[in-house]
C-alpha cells in the first residue's frame, strides 16, 4: 500500500458528510473527488449513507445528461456530531508516519 492512505469507513463517512456542509451540495464527482475515494469501490458507501437518511441523493436533468446531486440531511449532521466526533478523539486517525513505525515494531 505504498502511497495510498488508508482510512477507516467512520472516516470516510465524517469526510462525505463533512464536505456536504462545507459546500451544502455537490455532484457525485465533485463529492468523489474531493473525498478521495473511487466511485466503484465506495459507491456502496454514498447508497448505505442515503437509505440511512444521513445523505439525500436528487437527480438534475443537464440538457442530454443526468447530475446526481448530494446534500447532507439533519440526521447526518446530528449523527457527525453526536457519534463520529466523539469517536475520532477517542481514537484519532492513523497518519502515515504512525504507520510506518508500527511497520518497523513488526520488523524487529
Amino acid at each position: 500500500m505504498a502511497g495510498k492512505n488508508y482510512r477507516d469507513k467512520i472516516y470516510i463517512i465524517k469526510d462525505i458528510i463533512s464536505l456536504l456542509a462545507e459546500y451544502g451540495e455537490l455532484n457525485q464527482t465533485a463529492l468523489v473527488s474531493y473525498s478521495g475515494l473511487n466511485l466503484k469501490k465506495h459507491k456502496h458507501i454514498l447508497d448505505g449513507l442515503e437509505s440511512r437518511q444521513l445523505i439525500s441523493k436528487s437527480l438534475v436533468e443537464d440538457g442530454k445528461r443526468t447530475v446526481t446531486i448530494y446534500k447532507v440531511t439533519q440526521k447526518g449532521l446530528e449523527f457527525c456530531r453526536v457519534i463520529i466526533e466523539p469517536y475520532e478523539e477517542l481514537f484519532p486517525r492513523r497518519t502515515n508516519s504512525d504507520i510506518s513505525k508500527l511497520s518497523l515494531l513488526v520488523l524487529v
